[in-house]
C-alpha cells in the first residue's frame, strides 16, 4: 500500500470517528433539558431568533462546537426566543442571543450577546467535566 493511499485511509478514518461522535442541535424542550440535567450531562442552551444580527454571528461558532469532537458530550439546545415565552421565563431570559451552560443542574456560565468565538468556547468549556 503506498504511503499517500495509507495517509488517505487514516484520514479518513478520523473523519468518520470525528463525525460519529458529533451532537446535532437540538430544539429546545423543558423535557430534554431536565432530562440532561438529571444524567449529569453538559448542556447549552441558546437563546436564538432568526431576525437577530448578534444570534446569527454566534451560530457558526455554535455549529462548530455541535461538530467538534472536544464537545462531543455538550448538548446544544436551540431555544426559539419568539415562540418559546414560558420556557424563556423559566430559564430567565430577558434578550435573545443569551447562552446559557449547565453541568447537570449547576449553571456554569451566562452571557448574553457575546459573538467571540473563543469566548463562547470558554463558555462551552465550562459545562464539560
Amino acid at each position: 500500500m503506498s504511503k499517500l493511499r495509507t495517509l488517505y485511509l487514516i484520514a479518513l478514518a478520523l473523519l468518520v470517528t470525528a463525525v460519529a461522535h458529533a451532537q446535532p442541535i437540538q430544539p429546545f424542550s423543558m423535557n430534554a433539558l431536565k432530562a440532561a440535567q438529571a444524567a449529569g450531562q453538559p448542556i447549552l442552551v441558546d437563546a436564538y431568533a432568526s431576525w437577530c444580527p448578534t444570534c446569527r454571528k454566534q451560530a457558526p461558532t455554535i455549529d462548530a462546537l455541535s461538530n467538534d469532537p472536544a464537545f462531543a458530550k455538550l448538548l446544544i439546545l436551540r431555544l426559539d426566543y419568539d415562540n418559546q415565552t414560558a420556557e424563556k421565563r423559566a430559564l430567565g431570559i430577558t434578550q435573545q442571543s443569551t447562552l446559557i451552560v449547565f453541568h447537570g443542574t449547576k449553571e456554569t456560565g451566562r452571557e448574553v450577546g457575546v459573538t467571540d468565538p473563543g469566548q463562547i468556547r470558554m463558555l462551552a468549556k465550562s459545562a464539560l467535566p
